[in-house]
């Protein structure tokens, strides 16, 4: 089990969104992002989950820069998602030396394109399932499918993927807690290992999640308004 601080860019900047909404936003001016990347690997953090919002949203990377200052500054391995739809862009990202890329939107809509980057990559590709409701949304989660993210993983499951990344739509950026249930049902269901998404906000949280059969935890929110911190959490996790 390994944690995942995160950072979210949205101009450049750190920030969060409550339930993916772009019309509620928290703006975090403390630290810029490489300087708060630094900050969470002195902290203990061996991986940082990065999101490009403004990516996410014009279906095309907007901070890649960022991204590049963060892992030329830090030995953190990070791995990046937002707005990667095309092989290019993977493998820019790769050369930049990111550890992985997490693909949502065009794996749902193009799953021959996905399977063809997977193999081209292998465990270099994490798969993003963004749930509403158990059904998968796409598109910086405004478009709703219907295919649930039981389905999309055992789709998948003989793939050479890095990882899935789970988030529950409904608990990310709430602090409220992660939904146990759907995470414990999608590891259970697939030999690809999960990473928990979304809603921690507390040490009991982590110890939730920390019962199941899962491979990593990203933690967001918390961290900035600092419910807990890092070396808390690391203490916890086996």
């Amino acid at each position: 089990m390994y944690l995942l601080p995160a950072i979210d860019l949205r101009d450049g900047k750190c920030v969060r969104l409550l339930q993916g909404d772009y019309n509620k936003q928290i703006d975090y001016h403390t630290h810029e992002p490489a300087e708060q990347a630094g900050i969470f690997s002195q902290q203990g953090a061996q991986w940082l989950h990065v999101v490009d919002l403004d990516g996410a949203l014009h279906g095309s990377m907007k901070n890649a820069d960022v991204i590049e200052k963060i892992v030329t500054e830090t030995a953190l391995n990070v791995e990046v998602g937002g707005g990667i739809r095309e092989e290019s862009v993977v493998a820019d990202l790769l050369a930049m030396g990111i550890a992985r890329a997490i693909i949502g939107t065009r794996a749902l809509e193009d799953r021959k394109w996905f399977q063809e980057l997977v193999e081209k990559f292998p465990q270099k590709i994490v798969l993003g399932l963004d749930a509403r409701a158990g059904k998968i949304a796409t598109r910086a989660w405004t478009k709703d499918t219907d295919l649930t993210a039981l389905d999309m993983a055992r789709l998948v499951n003989d793939w050479p993927l890095a990882a899935i990344v789970y988030t529950d739509i409904a608990c990310d950026g709430m602090l409220t807690g992660p939904n146990v249930e759907a995470t414990a049902q999608l590891a259970e269901s697939c030999s690809i290992p999960v990473i928990a998404s979304g809603g921690v906000g507390t040490l009991d949280h982590i110890k939730q999640l920390n019962k199941l059969p899962i491979e990593g935890i990203i933690i967001g929110r918390a961290l900035y308004e600092k419910t807990f911190t890092l070396p808390q959490a690391l203490k916890l996790i086996t």
